[in-house]
């Protein structure tokens, strides 16, 4: 169940060694009530249905409904929006398929409305709703909708005749409300905030990550299998945006093996849009710290785009994008590592290792394993090489969960840490990189260090 509390989230001046970033903007909780709400129903087109004290969305007949809420207050950019709605307590109260929502016209009475005076929608549905279970919260993405001050709108439709039966805000328990986050995301960009393995609406720890972002300045980089089980536009809609997604318009996302179990990760690829890379190659790179820092973000999915092997289309855009960098110092992201302690690495992704060594790129963070693991600069075929090796961070602690154990220790393993979740800070300065895990409220692990470019 996924439940974000009311606070307003105090920005947060933490150093690093002996520069300490700007702070970062504060963000704010505005939580607004449903201020009319009721449904209709296709086979009594006349009928308003207000006093039943519950809302129900189906198919066969269509049953729809609507909310509406009044939006004041806001002062600072909306940076997400979710639709939370309560089911209620019983057995027939939950769906398969919870349908879509849509914006409507807001000219509505709950008092008088029905299904033959329904407003129609103004645009394409905003989100799909999951699978819904009785007595259970639902989280909504509805970004796209709310854009500051006025009154907003919605419908909630399905073709599915299983009904959803949702409270309303007549009764006793919570209605449905409308949660607004604003204030202006950090856009530092000599910071990278990275961890990979995130959000699963099983687990609150993508919460507990999310609430660290919230107080850090920079640049997230998502490092794969941003969202469990298979990176459906439902999932990213209920589990990842209300968390991590507060920040999409920062993030810069690694595609992971779980966004492949929906076909060519096309949940994934239409949640990110452009900042994900073209849709059927997933690489990409950019700038940072004023061009002094090269990023570079590969898909390590191997068989979806024509292989990692020398060689390959991958491999050989990547040796192209690197020499042709100005800047002094790179770092690379990919989802699935080379090296592991474990036994969990895969030489599949040596090819490209091997390129980023050619290069002298400084830097290399992986997610996949739940755990966190920092390796001393090393060659391709794991040498230690302190001059220009190489250093390799894995960072699964995004939130899904954590493996605490390591059976063997890889060579060059500096620090394992599997108990506790919390986000890489890479600090990006001229010649330098400076490093801190940051871990969630209530947990410890201290671990910050430097390194030099070659």
């Amino acid at each position: 169940m996924r439940i974000l509390r009311a606070v307003t989230l105090v920005a947060l001046v933490l150093a690093v060694t002996l520069v300490a970033p700007p702070a970062a903007a504060e963000v704010t909780t505005h939580i607004f009530p449903a201020s009319r709400d009721t449904y209709v129903n296709a086979n009594a087109p006349n009928t308003n249905y207000n006093d039943r004290g519950q809302l129900v969305v189906a198919g066969d007949p269509d049953r729809i409904t609507y909310l509406a809420f009044v939006v004041t207050g806001l002062t600072e950019p909306v940076l997400h929006a979710t639709l939370r709605m309560e089911t209620l307590n019983t057995s027939y109260a939950g769906s398969t398929n919870g349908g879509q929502v849509f914006p409507s016209g807001s000219a509505w009475s709950e008092s008088t409305l029905t299904y033959a005076t329904r407003p129609a929608p103004i645009g394409p549905p905003l989100a799909p709703v999951e699978r819904v279970r009785p007595n259970f919260i639902q989280d909504i993405d509805v970004t796209d909708l709310v854009q500051g001050n006025g009154v907003i709108s919605f419908g909630i439709l399905s073709d599915n005749p299983d009904g959803v039966y949702y409270q309303s805000r007549e009764n006793n328990r919570p209605g449905p409300a409308l949660l607004v986050y604003t204030g202006v995301p950090g856009t530092d960009d000599t910071v990278l905030l990275a961890a990979g393995d995130i959000a699963d609406c099983r687990s609150d720890r993508d919460e507990q990550t999310a609430e660290v972002l919230d107080t850090e300045v920079g640049v997230v980089a998502a490092l794969g299998d941003t969202v469990y089980e298979k990176g459906t536009p439902e999932e990213y809609a209920a589990c990842y945006a209300p968390t991590w997604g507060r920040h999409k318009s920062r993030t810069r996302p690694a595609v992971g093996n779980h966004e492949y179990l929906t076909p060519d990760a096309a949940g994934y690829f239409r949640y990110f849009g452009a900042a994900a890379g073209p849709p059927d190659k997933g690489w990409y790179s950019y700038d940072m710290a004023g061009g002094q820092w090269h990023v570079v973000v590969l898909n390590s999915n191997c068989a979806e785009v024509g292989g990692c092997h020398a060689g390959s289309p991958q491999e050989r855009w990547l040796r192209a994008d690197l020499a042709a960098s100005t800047a002094r110092c790179t770092v690379a992201y990919w989802h699935q590592p080379l090296f592991a302690s474990g036994g969990r690495g895969s030489a599949a992704y040596r090819p490209l290792f091997q390129a980023l060594y050619d290069a002298h790129v400084e830097v290399l963070l992986n997610g996949h394993n739940h755990q966190y693991e920092r390796f001393a600069p090393q060659t391709p075929t794991g040498a230690a090489d302190p001059h220009r090796g190489v250093r390799q961070f894995i960072v699964g602690t995004g939130g899904r969960s954590l493996q605490p154990e390591f059976p063997t220790v890889a060579p060059n393993s500096e620090v394992r840490n599997g108990c506790v979740f919390g986000v890489l800070r890479l600090t990006l300065l001229p010649g330098e990189y400076r490093w801190r895990f940051v871990p969630v409220a209530g947990q410890t692990f201290d671990e910050v260090g430097t390194g030099m470019c070659t």
